[in-house]
Order: structure tokens, then sequence, then C-alpha cells
């Protein structure tokens, strides 16, 4: 990432880690939730949100990786405060069951990290049967968001504290099909494609994040909401497309972030004093960036809301 090391307004570049766009940023007493917490962007997410004072719970499918992550960061930094709790992003009935318990748990909630993800994956469904990209990536977290939002809000009147709605988007938005979001063909096989599903799963989360905007604002409410691109980076993301994880192995070093960048723009967000009372921004290389015309289609947004409402509702 030599060749991107010119800075923007926020004072960061490509180049800029995690550990940097946080430094001297105290993040005791915050309590967040990440997504995905137990490998790449996740992973180094939860680590220096850990190393500047919060409160971390890992929700991860695999609860066994997510303890050994947990293990690591403790040898790191003794004191961090981390927990692990099993969440499956593509089953409703799992996200139902770790909003659950974790309201049961009485922990406060500043700052929800939505992470976790897949990519171009081959067409399958979910276990509620909905198209298994967009399933994970948009549908898991909206479902989420809304199931934790009242104790965000709670957490933002008692402590005082704004909370920050931090959702991992990605410049494929711009990849996605020409209507943006195909409502009425989410689940069909027949015109699916791998790269312009996944697409238009983070065009969703942009929206999602606008909406949640508008209506956060509507409620007069200290939270904010923002999306973000992470940068290009080499993860398991690529396990689909055996040759372009093998080229990005090869020639990462030049023109990918490495996991430490990659995780920059996230941590930034959920931290830094910039971005205070700043919501309904896209962000990229830890600074404001611009999104396409359809991530700012309030009508779209609305839709895609109504459209999620009606998916993720018990029948």
């Amino acid at each position: 990432m030599w060749l991107f090391g010119w800075k923007g307004p926020s004072g960061f570049s490509a180049n800029s880690t995690a550990e940097q766009v946080t430094q001297g940023i105290d993040g005791t007493g915050l309590t967040a939730i990440v997504t995905g917490a137990s490998s790449g962007i996740g992973e180094e997410t939860t680590r220096v949100l850990a190393l500047r004072g919060v409160h971390v719970v890992m929700a991860v499918r695999n609860v066994g990786a997510g303890g050994k992550v947990k293990e690591s960061i403790l040898k790191e930094i003794p004191k961090a405060k981390i927990d692990v709790m099993q969440l499956d992003l593509s089953s409703l009935a799992s996200v139902r069951k770790f909003a659950s318990e974790y309201i049961s748990s009485g922990l406060p909630l500043n700052l929800l990290i939505n992470n976790a993800g897949i990519m171009a994956a081959p067409f399958m469904l979910s276990q509620d049967n909905i198209e298994m990209q967009f399933a994970t990536n948009h549908v898991g977290h909206f479902l989420l968001t809304n199931l934790l939002l009242d104790t965000m809000k709670n957490t933002a009147r008692e402590t005082k504290k704004e909370g920050r709605i931090v959702i991992v988007s990605s410049e494929a938005h711009r990849f996605t099909y020409n209507e943006g979001i195909r409502f009425d063909k989410i689940n069909d096989e027949s015109e699916y494609n791998s790269i312009r599903a996944y697409g238009q799963s983070k065009l969703a989360n942009i929206l999602h994040a606008n909406e949640l905007t508008r209506r956060l604002k509507e409620d007069g409410v200290n939270i904010t909401a923002n999306s973000l691109h992470p940068g290009s980076i080499a993860t398991n993301l690529l396990r689909y497309h055996s040759f372009i994880n093998g080229l990005a192995t090869t020639v990462g070093r030049l023109v990918l972030k490495n996991i430490q960048q990659g995780a920059a723009t996230t941590c930034y967000v959920a931290l830094h004093p910039q971005v205070r009372g700043v919501s309904g921004e896209y962000f990229s290389d830890s600074n404001i960036a611009k999104a396409t015309a359809q991530a700012y289609d309030d009508k779209l947004a609305k839709t895609l809301r109504d459209f999620s409402l009606d998916l993720t509702n018990p029948k």
C-alpha cells in the first residue's frame, strides 16, 4: 500500500492502521458488539477496540474460533474485556436468540459494528429461504440492529454518550444489478450473478445506514449510523474464487491493504471524535467518501426497509 499514502481531511490515509487512527482515544466505559469477530477485519477491530478500553462482545458463528481469538488478545492485552457469543447471521432464529441473550445479560450497548459478511458466493439459500449473500450481509444485520436498537437508545440516554452503528459495506456496491435491489428477484437463481448479488447486498448496507439515520434523527436520539468501505484486502472473503484469491496473495503487498489497514476505517468511524454527530455518511480510508447515486435514493431506502421488515417478521 505504499502507492496510496496521501492523506485526506481527517489526517489519515489508506496506509493508516486501526491503531494509528485510534491513538490516544480512551474507549473505557463503552461496550461494543462486533459481528464476524473471529477473523480478518473483525478480529483486528476487536483487538484494537479492546486495546482502547472498550468492552467487546464478539458475535461469531464458531464459538471455538472466537474463544481462540479472545485468548490471543488477552495474552497481548491482559486487562481487555472480551466476551464471545454465538451468532449465525444467515439464520433469523440465531439472530433472535443472540439478541434475546444479549438483552437478558443487562449489558449496555454503545457501538454496534455490523462487520460480518460473505463475498461472491455461488447461489444458495439461507435457512429462511433467502439468497445467502443478501441474507447474511444485509437481512441478518438488519434484524440484529432492529432488535438491539432499544438497548442502544437506553444506553445513549443513561450514559449521555453517543451511540454509533457502523455498517461495513464495500465499493462493490457500485457493481450491483441495474435496478439496485432486485426486490422481486432476490431468490431468482436463473439470473443470479455472484458479483452483482454481492454488490446488491453491499448497496443494501449503505441504504440501511442512511434510512437508520433518517429515523434516528426523527426520534431525536443520540445515535449515529454510517457505512464504510474497508479497502481492498486479501481475506477469506475471497475463498469462493481461487484464482482471484491467488492473484491477491501474489500482488497483495503492492495494491492491497493489510488487515491492520483494513480495520482502520471501521475503528475510525466507531471511536474517533471527528465523527461525533456525523451520520448517514459513507467512509473510505478513514475519510468521508462518495457512494453511488442509488445509495442516496431515499425512496429505495424506504422500500428496502419495508421489504426487510417483511422478510424478518415471523410469518
